[in-house]
């Protein structure tokens, strides 16, 4: 299991992630656009929200990668609003083989909390939710199950 630190944007998640880059070093691991969506989800999205990042990740170390996605007003969770300095998940990722982990990590860690997003298989390839538990702090648990 890594746990690592996922930041959320309006707009600014690859100009942000480009400079950490210029800092840290490193390549992407992963950059994905909402434009990318294999789903019609996307159709209501404007040519600059297409253009936002969905999913970025930047390896720091062996142990820690720093990861981030773009906001869009379709889909901000409505008792989640972005607002900056506050705009953070810590993110617990698990490989395939951890799945039964994943769901008893998110199933105790979200007792009485308010969820964003059940666990469930994803368009990625992963088990995937989000939450904020019941003191205050977001939560999502990502296993992937699929080979990307």
């Amino acid at each position: 299991m890594q746990l690592n630190h996922y930041l959320n944007f309006q707009g600014e998640a690859e100009a942000a992630f480009n400079f950490y880059k210029s800092v840290f070093g490193g390549e992407f691991a992963i950059l994905k656009r909402y434009g990318e969506m294999p789903f019609d989800g996307n159709s209501n999205l404007s040519d600059a929200e297409k253009n936002y990042l969905l999913h970025i990740s930047l390896p720091i170390n062996e142990f820690t990668t720093l990861m981030a996605s773009d906001t869009t007003e379709q889909f901000c969770v409505a008792n989640h609003p972005f607002i900056k300095g506050t705009n953070h998940y810590i993110s617990i990722n698990l490989d395939k083989h951890e799945q039964e982990e994943a769901k008893r990590l998110f199933n105790a860690l979200s007792v009485n909390g308010q969820i964003e997003m059940p666990l469930e298989k994803t368009f990625w390839g992963a088990l995937y939710g989000a939450f904020t538990d019941q003191f205050g702090v977001k939560w999502m648990v990502n296993c992937q199950i699929e080979d990307m």
